[in-house]
């Protein structure tokens, strides 16, 4: 497929003046901008370089059947997108794909190797198949790697997405039982030690342990432990025998079989975890625990428990398939104890895994209105609803969360209109010493109020018809290990609002002084923006006056309400 995706794609120096509408190989930095590569050139942007002394530049264009990187990204991540995933807006070639809540990873190995193999344009990455995810992780990636794929090559990969969806099985499981057996020789701190480790494990699956029985090293006492967690109510048991279990016939499978329980399978090729043994009893799973599951380090068992949590089956086949990969000693991916349970569990160690930036969204609905003379130009009706409404809920479709409203001027009026929608108000007392207040007044509130929030979008209130996608784009697009911390829309190449800002910022934003916003950031952290190319000039089109009014009313006659 190399050489049919260059027959397709025109590559090379072309001359700049004929330019118009191709794609930007390498990024140009000119006085004062900078064109990034993939930038689609305006005739602005010709200007640019031409009067730079940049006569030929290195770009491509599209022909025919080529469908843009990020429409390819787009099509072929859509029919991946199977339950208990989201997506990003696509933004230069790739799509993320992020877990929608807690717990385990499907996804068809097979299935991904056919997608790599029908064009090298296009690529997809996945964590390993039945990992165990947390919400907003980052569990998959389509790229496409040059500017373009040919057309037939995206609905091929697209077709293959669609027949093997990637899902996250939910944790369903919460209500768990422990058995302890215990020999003469058993010591007590030895069975506290293992009822806080495996409450533990439990909890790092959304789970408890809510009943607990210790009994004699017998397979009568065994069983009638077993029958009593089961009536009790407990959804899966676990038997942490005082001497481990080393045949089918020992203590702990024969009291599960007396209880009327059957034994599914013993042993597993994960070590450390080889004497695992899976068993059930009246439809529930009873799990006999190796000697390492007394531990906190990583082993066999916390496998067979992740999937048991979200209701997956766990019989000989799946864990005969675990043995390739199933070497756990020594690993660099293998916690130490102290990895896994420092703070709390398993999530605190899981949290620095990539995983969806959380980006608030700031508006700022505090204004005086003073070029409107007496009118309040967020009260006045759009359509038949007042311009903050329409602003704020189109703000609040979009992936940004929480969306605060900064309000000032008229303030019981801005609140009625926003009195069903989900955000948070704060009131700006101090509204007639300029925008900055607001803006530091919503910054405060977010770090005190969402210590997690990584960036915030800074949205102005009378701009009603920026729309969520938008907003999406400029979340897709953030990424400060890549350097993009602010993150900026453009159309044309003229920037507008709103914009992007990374938690780095908070400080300096609170900072701000007089009835300005924080534009000069831009300039002083030039390297630091990202331009996000939009198809709509709504990014432009503010209301300052009533001539602005009267043409944005116009844009609404006939909608909703």
């Amino acid at each position: 497929m190399f050489a049919g995706w260059y027959a397709a794609v025109k590559f090379g120096e072309i001359d700049t003046a004929d330019a118009l509408g191709a794609i930007l190989a390498h990024s140009v930095r000119l006085t004062g901008r900078a064109l990034k590569k993939g930038r689609v050139l305006e005739r602005d942007d010709i200007a640019a370089l031409l009067g730079a002394g940049h006569p030929v530049i290195a770009a491509a264009r599209l022909e025919a059947d080529d469908v843009h990187e990020d429409e390819a990204a787009r099509r072929v991540a859509a029919p991946l997108c199977g339950d208990g995933l989201t997506v990003n807006a696509p933004f230069t070639g790739r799509v993320n794909l992020y877990a929608a809540h807690d717990g385990i990873l499907r996804v068809d190995a097979a299935a991904v190797a056919r997608l790599n193999a029908v064009d090298e344009a296009i690529t997809l990455a996945t964590l390993a198949p039945w990992a165990w995810v947390d919400e907003r992780q980052l569990l998959g990636t389509v790229k496409i790697i040059p500017f373009s794929a040919p057309g037939s090559a995206v609905a091929e990969a697209a077709r293959i997405a669609a027949s093997a969806p990637m899902a996250v099985a939910r944790a369903t499981l919460t209500r768990i039982g422990l058995i302890q057996t215990l020999l003469p020789d058993t010591r007590a701190a030895v069975l506290d030690k293992t009822t806080r480790v495996l409450g533990e494990r439990a909890r790092s699956v959304g789970a408890a342990i809510v009943r607990e029985a210790r009994c004699a090293h017998r397979a009568g006492a065994v069983a009638g432990a077993v029958r009593e967690q089961l009536a009790a109510g407990c959804e899966m048991v676990l038997i942490a025998g005082a001497s481990a279990i080393v045949d089918r016939r020992d203590v702990v499978p024969s009291g599960i079989e007396a209880a009327g329980g059957e034994v599914i399978h013993f042993g597993m090729p994960v070590d450390p975890g080889n004497l695992v043994l899976m068993a059930a009893a009246q439809g529930k799973p009873v799990v006999g625990l190796p000697g390492c599951a007394r531990s906190p380090a990583f082993n066999g068992f916390d496998w067979v428990l992740q999937r048991l949590a979200a209701g997956i089956e766990v019989g000989s086949d799946a864990l005969t398939a675990m043995g390739a990969g199933g070497l756990l000693k020594e690993g660099a991916a293998r916690p130490s104890p102290r990895e896994v349970y420092a703070h709390g569990g398993r999530k605190e160690q899981r949290r620095a895994l990539a995983r969806a930036p959380r980006i608030a969204a700031l508006v700022l609905a505090a204004g005086q209105s003073r070029r409107m003379g007496e009118r309040n130009k967020l009260a006045a009706a759009l359509g038949g609803s007042p311009m903050v409404r329409h602003s704020v809920q189109a703000i609040a479709r979009s992936k940004a969360s929480p969306v605060v409203v900064v309000t000032g001027f008229e303030p019981q009026r801005v609140t009625a209109a926003l009195a069903d929608l989900a955000v948070r108000l704060v009131h700006n007392p101090a509204f007639g010493e300029g925008l900055s207040t607001s803006l530091a007044a919503g910054i405060a509130s977010l770090e005190a109020g969402d210590e997690d929030a990584e960036g915030v979008v800074v949205c102005l209130a009378d701009m009603p018809l920026v729309a969520p996608a938008i907003i999406d784009q400029l979340i897709a697009a953030y990424d400060p290990v890549e350097g993009r911390e602010i993150c900026v829309p453009a159309w044309r190449g003229k920037r507008g609002n709103p914009v992007l800002f990374g938690a780095r910022f908070f400080a300096a934003m609170r900072r701000v002084k007089g009835d300005v916003g924080a534009r000069h950031l831009l300039s002083e952290h030039e390297e630091l923006i990202c331009e996000v190319a939009v198809d709509d000039h709504c990014i432009l089109e503010d209301v300052d006056s009533p001539p602005d009014l009267e043409r944005m009313q116009a844009r609404f006659v006939g909608a909703d309400p």
